[in-house]
């Protein structure tokens, strides 16, 4: 039986979970410029994450770091509104549950925080990923809000929380 378990983000963290948004992003052929494979705070997310406001979530299988996702408070989003950022699976860490569950735990980590909804960034290729956020309740939207500063994502997307 595989044990899969969420827990907050450590410094320790940084460059293997740098290592798996490269290697996620490179797969699927979206290593491109104005994503997170080019911007440099993916090598110090503990850093980020430190920021209030904001949490981490690492998720583990039979005690291997498989990925993660988190919830941070972009600049230019309306008042209330976080973004979901950095989700990104390993193959296999796929199919099984875990990116929902990351997903919901981040939407609880949002709502204790006091958001009341979830903005997402994300681009075609990551026909997986949008998927999830579908089935998540994400909504698409005409166009970005926010200012992540991510130009290479073209695919924009909102939660209402707590419904």
């Amino acid at each position: 039986m595989q044990t899969v378990s969420l827990r907050p983000i450590q410094k320790d963290d940084n460059a293997d979970l740098a290592s798996i948004i490269r290697a996620v992003l490179t797969e699927f052929k979206a290593n491109k410029p104005g994503t997170v494979y080019y911007d440099p705070t993916t090598d110090d997310l503990y850093s980020v994450f430190s920021k209030p406001s904001s949490a981490y979530w690492v998720a583990e299988k039979d005690g291997k770091m498989v990925g993660g996702s988190g919830v941070y408070p972009t600049e230019g989003l309306p008042e209330g509104c976080c973004e979901l950022v950095k989700l990104y699976l390993l193959p296999e860490a796929r199919g099984i549950g875990i990116g929902k569950q990351l997903i919901e735990r981040c939407f609880e980590s949002a709502l204790q925080l006091g958001y009341k909804q979830m903005y997402l960034e994300t681009m075609p290729e990551l026909t997986t990923a949008m998927g999830l956020y579908e089935h998540c309740g994400f909504k698409y939207l005409p166009g970005p809000i926010g200012n992540s500063g991510h130009f290479g994502c073209d695919l924009w997307m909102i939660k209402e929380l707590g419904y």
